[in-house]
């Protein structure tokens, strides 16, 4: 079952990467969008499975961003791949130092203490002009291997980085959930005092899988600063997290592709319904919540799970 996962998974990415050329520019650059939160979205759905429920993830996002925009500024690093990377780094190391003190917390003081931390890094982009305060800044141009791009080949190029780095996310947290440490985040999650008993720290636990998270968060925010090009203390507030929030109700935490596929379909409603309703365009958004929230309370990838499950045949 986990290989016929890996091929299904496999042709998809592929499939999608063979139609980029041929899709039309405002779908390419909404798709590499929404592939970029999907990265975000697995962080969550990592740290859902284990019972934590953060409000503030957007801090990692905001920290890939603007060191994507900082590294170019600072040490002229202007290489797609390597900013990518540095972005999702400086925020692994962030999530590191903030483990030691989110993952002493559980249930809604985890949570209000996670958005706490994102709305004081928003507060301290605000207040400096050196990070472009409320306006933010410029992302320059990035470049792959010396390569300058422009246009329709830049679009392009992003939307092939944007699906690698998803498709490579994809297949490392699958392999996690089948470790050791990955399949001890339900147990954590309903029993965490059996799992001190076995002699294994939880609070040690969930502090690699924030580290996971936030490096997931950071990466999916340097790819969205490269597409938007422009980097601004929005990415941090609240609302940001919450529409994270929102993706992961939609997609659930059973299934990785539901990630991907309820980020890409979220992105889609929020477009329609910023076109049909430009000034009550969150009217649709809150619909299709409570949709959801009725009939697929445990999120698309629930659905894959009912095609999956045998059917009882009646004697």
């Amino acid at each position: 079952m986990a290989w016929r996962s890996v091929f299904v998974g496999a042709f998809a990415f592929v499939a999608l990467a063979a139609a980029g050329p041929w899709l039309p520019p405002w779908l390419m650059s909404l798709a590499t969008i929404a592939f970029a939160n999907a990265l975000v979205v697995l962080g969550l759905v990592l740290l859902w499975r284990t019972g934590l429920v953060p409000f503030g993830q957007a801090l990692y996002y905001a920290i890939g961003a603007y060191s994507v925009a900082l590294v170019a500024r600072v040490w002229n690093v202007n290489d797609a791949l390597l900013a990518v990377i540095i972005g999702g780094v400086a925020a692994g190391l962030v999530a590191f130092v903030v483990g030691f003190l989110l993952a002493r917390y559980r249930e809604i003081f985890f949570a209000m203490l996670s958005l706490a931390l994102s709305m004081i890094f928003y507060g301290v982009l605000v207040k400096s002009e050196t990070l472009g305060s409320t306006d933010g800044f410029h992302v320059d141009t990035p470049t792959f291997f010396s390569f300058t791009l422009s246009g329709s080949a830049l679009g392009l190029a992003l939307y092939w980085l944007v699906l690698g780095f998803s498709a490579f996310a994809a297949l490392a947290l699958a392999a996690y959930f089948r470790s050791l440490a990955g399949s001890l985040a339900i147990p954590i999650r309903d029993n965490e005092i059996r799992i001190e008993f076995l002699g294994l720290s939880a609070t040690r636990l969930i502090h690699l899988k924030l580290v996971i998270a936030g490096t997931l968060g950071g990466l999916g925010g340097a790819l969205a600063a490269l597409t938007i090009g422009h980097v601004d203390p929005n990415m941090s507030y609240w609302t940001t997290s919450g529409a994270f929030v929102f993706i992961t109700i939609l997609a659930g935490a059973g299934s990785i592709t539901a990630a991907f596929v309820g980020s890409l379909l979220f992105e889609l409603i929020r477009s329609i319904a910023v076109a049909l309703l430009p000034g009550t365009w969150q009217i649709i958004l809150g619909t299709a919540l409570l949709v959801t929230i009725l009939f697929l309370p445990d999120g698309l990838g629930s659905l894959v799970a009912r095609l999956r499950r045998p059917k009882h045949v009646a004697p």
